[in-house]
């Protein structure tokens, strides 16, 4: 919290188990549901946005159910975004799309999937597929909303790489490090 707070990040990501630790926080607080992999029942994502909101979180990024989506069911995927939406109604909601497992086709149809749900960001990675977040999956989901470039950001240029294509909000774990090295 405290390197957040001293590089003016816009919020904090924590494990569920973290929120209600951070009620009283004087950033933002976000969580994640059906983390890493989305394959959560969308009823046990939801319960569990919403008692993290109950909690103190601010936002909710939850992962795309993959599995359903890239079999062709994608009313279980729309619906498992719905549920969510549902679940967290006035907070901000950011879907992780895993975009380097899906082609560009399935990144387009995923990311109109989301937006037409209410997802409030499009969200690359989680950190752990096969690669983070790419300037090209940037210009690709600014098409479709706001975006988050998430995963495998370790340096300066990576990070204004990603913010000139278009990304509203970046998520590194190395954040302070990345900051550091512009001042």
């Amino acid at each position: 919290m405290a390197d957040a707070m001293r590089w003016g990040c816009a919020a904090v990501c924590v494990q569920p188990y973290w929120v209600p630790l951070l009620r009283d926080a004087p950033l933002p607080v976000v969580t994640v549901t059906g983390f890493p992999f989305g394959a959560d029942p969308k009823e046990t994502k939801a319960a569990a946005a919403a008692r993290a909101v109950e909690a103190g979180a601010s936002e909710i990024d939850m992962v795309l159910n993959l599995g359903a989506f890239k079999s062709g069911d994608h009313h279980a995927a729309a619906a498992d975004v719905a549920a969510v939406r549902a679940a967290v109604a006035g907070r901000v909601l950011k879907v992780i799309l895993e975009t380097g497992l899906l082609s560009t086709g399935e990144a387009e149809m995923a990311a109109r999937l989301c937006v037409g749900e209410g997802a409030d960001f499009l969200k690359t990675s989680t950190g752990y597929g096969p690669r983070g977040a790419s300037v090209e999956d940037v210009f690709l989901l600014k098409r479709f909303g706001r975006v988050k470039a998430s995963a495998g950001i370790r340096t300066r240029a990576q990070a204004e790489a990603l913010v000139a294509a278009g990304a509203e909000r970046l998520g590194a774990s190395g954040t302070a490090g990345i900051l550091a090295s512009c001042a």
